[in-house]
């Protein structure tokens, strides 16, 4: 009876913690928001320096055309790199994987995808293949590959050696081993990766756009704009759109990334079955 009880009450504990988990994050803006309108209104600061609240919304509002059409093709953009990016990682990280030679050969190479700046990246990609989709697109993909290479790579190595032992008992085959062991326990890992590449693709679209100007347009070309027109409320408005459209793709490659793992795998993101 216990025991029933304490199953009928998980459904409302997790309803419960989804609940404080939104409710959290949208009063600290709320918050934010009205403490920012508050300064605003209590300085009297120049719009040319700090619109309010107010005004952003008016310029959401005003662009709202541009705005929509500007995010839609830096999501484009970002799709191909990501899609692209998680091809060529997943590709690399089975490599890796497979030869510790390989491993240690190719992996600091790798690492220089994370350490040196997008910013010095993407004018040389700019230049390199010239002003336009598939240069922004090479842009992202490029700021995206590394958590993907790095988290499918620890989920293919990370294996229970009592599984192993079991597939070499019955002795399975290279392939099985890796089509079913090794790829459904590293899914965890892989989804993890593309949920942060996926913010990444982004960042890197806007600024393969802010490179390429208004050859490509986009947010980052958008940015540009208004930034050199100091027109600053229409500024914010942009940088509200580049910030939403991440946080819109990193809550729809959970979903996804969390329906998949349970329906087919019986797993979560935390790899616990």
């Amino acid at each position: 009876m216990q025991e029933n009880d304490a199953l009928n009450d998980k459904p409302t504990r997790n309803t419960g913690h989804a609940a404080v988990g939104i409710a959290a994050p949208v009063a600290v803006a709320v918050v934010v928001v009205a403490v920012w309108q508050t300064f605003v209104w209590a300085s009297d600061v120049s719009p040319l320096v700090l619109p309010s609240p107010l005004q952003v919304c008016v310029a959401l509002m005003t662009e709202r055309v541009d705005l929509v059409e500007a995010a839609w093709c830096t999501t484009c953009a970002a799709l191909t790199g990501l899609t692209a990016s998680t091809l060529l990682g997943v590709l690399t990280a089975f490599a890796f994987s497979q030869s510790r030679i390989v491993r240690r050969t190719f992996y600091p190479y790798a690492i220089l995808l994370q350490t040196v700046p997008i910013i010095a990246i993407a004018p040389i990609i700019v230049i390199s293949f010239g002003r336009g989709f598939h240069s922004v697109a090479l842009v992202s993909l490029v700021i995206s590959l590394f958590p993907i290479i790095t988290n499918t790579t620890t989920g293919l190595l990370q294996i229970d050696a009592g599984h192993l032992d079991l597939f070499e008992l019955h002795s399975a085959t290279w392939w099985q081993t890796l089509w079913k062991l090794r790829l459904p326990s590293s899914l965890p890992y892989l989804i993890s990766g593309v949920r942060i590449a996926g913010g990444a693709a982004i960042v890197g679209a806007i600024v393969g756009e802010f490179f390429v100007g208004s050859s490509q347009p986009g947010l980052g070309s958008m940015i540009q704009k208004k930034a050199a027109g100091i027109a600053m409320d229409e500024l914010f408005a942009t940088v509200f759109v580049s910030t939403l459209l991440g946080v819109i793709t990193f809550g729809t490659i959970t979903l996804i990334g969390e329906s998949i793992l349970k329906r087919f795998f019986g797993m979560s993101l935390s790899g616990v079955r």
